[in-house]
Parts: structure tokens; C-alpha cells; sequence
């Protein structure tokens, strides 16, 4: 190994392992920020036994993803040590296949093991944690069931979105990540627009809301603001879990108001027209587009410093892969982009937050309901047994919602 090889080895050492106990310390602190105080804002909403089930919940999840962040990173070190990555070269290399042929086979050989890897993990929660606390529904066949359905997914769309790379790559020249980054960025706005109408029924049913007073209060809301969509649907939600939520899908026209099942059972039709009233909100203040323009430059980054290190021999040479290619730099790469993206998520979850905020406040001033926010955003906390009082530096890491006490001091502060 030369020794600019070998100060790369050392950079992915630190910067996987850094990311790692930066991870765990987050959590653990999180952990130890709970209090058997309930704030006095959810007094009549929790009563003690359902307060220390839901901080129970919360210690069984962060123990959980502190072991599996470090299981992961144990692996991926441990992987790399042991050439790992050279012998996966290796096998894509034997097939003779064309170059972008042969980045597929090894995003293959690698997602393989990765499954097989995380599959126990996702058993684990879904069977054990989610089931000790009432949350899962789910059974063994649709588990097994959407576990296919997602790999044959990946498994297509990903070859798709790799294959693309890939080309522009070898027949681009310089400005190649130009083309990638446009391409890919054109590539998910497609799956953003295909999604409500061909990939998420794969997994859920959609069933148009009946006419009756939850209907037409949305409906008498939705044109009150201006607001185009297709439709309101129900979504069988509870097929898979109690937890409750909202969501639109699609752009223009074509969106659609989706409520979870389970969201109806537990609110009152003027809370259920506060939550979509917020969710209208991003749309209004045109948070989705803003979004899209940060997703845009940060892909655009990414792509510009991928083409600048896939240059660097030193970067193959540091995981024991003899002969440069782009599909292998793409995942050593990923590997070294870690702090950059946790940079980029800060930002996006400080602007996540602040859309929040603004969200709350069109749904309150827009329909005079302030008390009924409230009482549906405390609602939704408690049914999905919601951290009250996360760590700042928890918030600050990885929250895109600001903690709900906060969004209720920020919602009675409006004139």
C-alpha cells in the first residue's frame, strides 16, 4: 500500500468509526434526557403507566439502533480489512461483461449479503419491538410478502438508476457527472409522479372516501385555499400498524389527499381537517419545490466531488481494488461521503423544521382552530408513543419535525 493509500485508509477508518460514535453518543444522551416528570401540557392526554410505556418504547428503539449502527460498522470495517471489496471486484471482473454490466453484478454481489444482514434486524423490530407494543399488525405472509416486493423494486429500479450513471460516465467525458446528476435527478422526479399510481399500491389499497361530513369538510376546505387534487383516499395503514398518519402524493392535479385508517378512527373530522390543512400548508408555501432545489444542489455537490475522487488511486488502492472503475468509486465514495451528507442532512432538517413551523401556522390561521391543532398533534404523540422530550442534540442531528411541545408553544404564540 503506498502512503497516500494508506492516509486514505486511515481517513475511511476515522470517518466510519467517527460517524459511528457520533451516532451511538446522540442516542445515549437521548436516552438520558428522560424524565418520569410528564409535561404538564399532556396532563389527561398520558396517564402514568401509558408515560412509561412510551419511554420504555423509546429505550427498546434507541438500544436497538445504537447495536445495529455499531453490528453495521463492525461489518463494513472488518469487510474492508479483509479485502473484501477486491474479491467482489474480482467476481464482477470474471463474468467479462461490459462496464456497465459489470457495476451491476458487483452493486449485486454487495446488496446480497447486506440484505441477509439486515433481514434479522428487520424481524427483530417488527416482531419484537413493534409487537411487545402494540403497534404491528403485520403478519408473517405480508412481511415475507413486502420483503420480496421491495427487493424486486430495488432490485429493478436501482439497476435502472445505477445503469444510467454508469453510461453517462463512460460515454460523457468530463463533463459526465454534469449529465449524471441531471439525469438521475430527472429519473426520480419520474418515480415521484409514477408512485401513487404504480408503485405504492404494490403495497397498500387506496380507496376513495366515501361521501359524508369528513369528505366534504376536507373538500369545502381544500377549494376555500385554492387547492387542486385529485381526490381523498384512505389507506389501509392498520394492515401493518396502529401508528397513524397523512400524507399527499403526486404534484399538480393529480394530488392526493391520502389518510391512514387508522388517523380516521382516532380523530375528530375538525382534527383530521387541521393535519391535512398542515399538510396543504407545504404545498402553499411552496416548501416541496423548495425542497426539490435543495435536493438539486446537494445531488449536484455530491456528483461533482464523486467525479473529482473517482480520479484517485489512492481511494481504490486504501480498499485493496487494483484496477479503478466507476461503479466500485461510487461505493467507496459513499463510504467517504459521510460527513458531508450528515452536513447537508443538519441543514435539511433545520430547514424541515422551519417548514413545519410555517406549515402549523397556515393550517391554525387559515381555519381559526388553533385548540384543535393541538389536540390532534397531542393525539398523534401519544397513539404513537412520540418522544415528548428529545435531546436538542438528538433534534439538532436528526429531527425534521421540531418536538411537539415546541410546535404547541410556537402554535399559542400566534396572534
Amino acid at each position: 500500500m503506498t502512503p497516500a493509500a494508506h492516509k486514505m485508509f486511515i481517513l475511511i477508518l476515522i470517518v466510519l468509526i467517527g460517524a459511528c460514535l457520533l451516532d451511538v453518543l446522540i442516542n445515549w444522551l437521548n436516552v438520558r434526557q428522560l424524565t418520569a416528570r410528564l409535561p404538564s401540557e399532556f396532563e389527561g392526554y398520558y396517564d402514568a403507566a401509558r408515560y412509561q410505556t412510551a419511554q420504555d418504547y423509546l429505550r427498546a428503539n434507541t438500544w436497538f439502533a445504537m447495536v445495529k449502527t455499531v453490528v453495521f460498522t463492525a461489518l463494513v470495517v472488518a469487510f474492508i480489512m479483509a479485502g473484501g471489496f477486491a474479491l467482489m471486484d474480482q467476481a464482477a471482473r470474471h463474468f467479462q461483461a461490459g462496464a456497465i454490466a459489470t457495476g451491476l453484478i458487483f452493486a449485486a454481489l454487495l446488496m446480497v449479503p447486506i440484505f441477509f444482514i439486515q433481514l434479522p434486524f428487520a424481524v427483530y423490530e417488527t416482531f419484537v419491538i413493534e409487537e411487545r407494543y402494540g403497534f404491528n399488525r403485520m403478519t408473517v405472509g405480508t412481511f415475507v410478502l413486502d420483503m420480496l416486493k421491495s427487493v424486486a423494486l430495488v432490485g429493478v429500479l436501482g439497476a435502472l438508476a445505477l445503469a444510467l450513471v454508469l453510461w453517462f460516465f463512460e460515454k460523457a467525458g468530463a463533463w459526465a457527472w454534469v449529465y449524471a446528476w441531471l439525469g438521475l435527478f430527472g429519473f426520480q422526479l419520474f418515480l415521484v409522479f409514477i408512485a401513487p399510481v404504480a408503485i405504492m399500491p404494490l403495497f397498500n389499497k387506496f380507496v376513495p372516501l366515501p361521501p359524508g361530513e369528513l369528505r366534504q369538510s376536507i373538500e369545502t376546505y381544500a377549494r376555500a385555499q385554492d387547492f387542486k387534487m385529485q381526490g381523498v383516499y384512505a389507506m389501509d395503514g392498520s394492515k401493518r400498524s396502529s401508528k397513524a398518519n397523512a400524507m399527499f402524493t403526486g404534484f399538480g392535479r393529480f394530488r392526493r389527499i391520502v389518510l391512514y385508517d387508522t388517523l380516521i378512527q382516532k380523530h375528530t373530522v375538525p382534527e383530521l381537517v387541521s393535519v391535512l390543512a398542515h399538510e396543504i400548508g407545504h404545498y402553499q408555501r411552496r416548501h416541496i419545490l423548495k425542497f426539490l432545489l435543495i435536493s438539486l444542489v446537494s445531488s449536484g455537490l455530491m456528483f461533482f466531488i464523486l467525479s473529482l475522487m473517482i480520479r484517485v488511486p489512492a481511494l481504490f488502492q486504501a480498499f485493496g481494488v487494483a484496477k479503478p472503475s466507476v461503479y466500485a468509486g461510487i461505493v467507496f465514495f459513499g463510504l467517504l461521503y459521510t460527513p458531508i451528507n450528515t452536513t447537508l442532512s443538519v441543514f435539511g432538517n433545520w430547514m424541515s423544521r422551519r417548514f413545519e413551523y410555517e406549515a402549523d401556522a397556515f393550517a391554525v390561521t387559515t381555519g381559526n382552530q388553533p385548540e384543535t391543532m393541538i389536540a390532534a398533534l397531542k393525539k398523534l404523540s401519544v397513539d404513537n408513543l412520540s418522544n415528548l422530550t428529545p435531546h436538542p442534540l438528538k433534534v439538532f442531528f436528526d429531527y425534521s419535525h421540531p418536538p411537539v411541545l415546541q410546535r404547541i408553544e410556537a402554535i399559542r404564540r400566534l396572534p
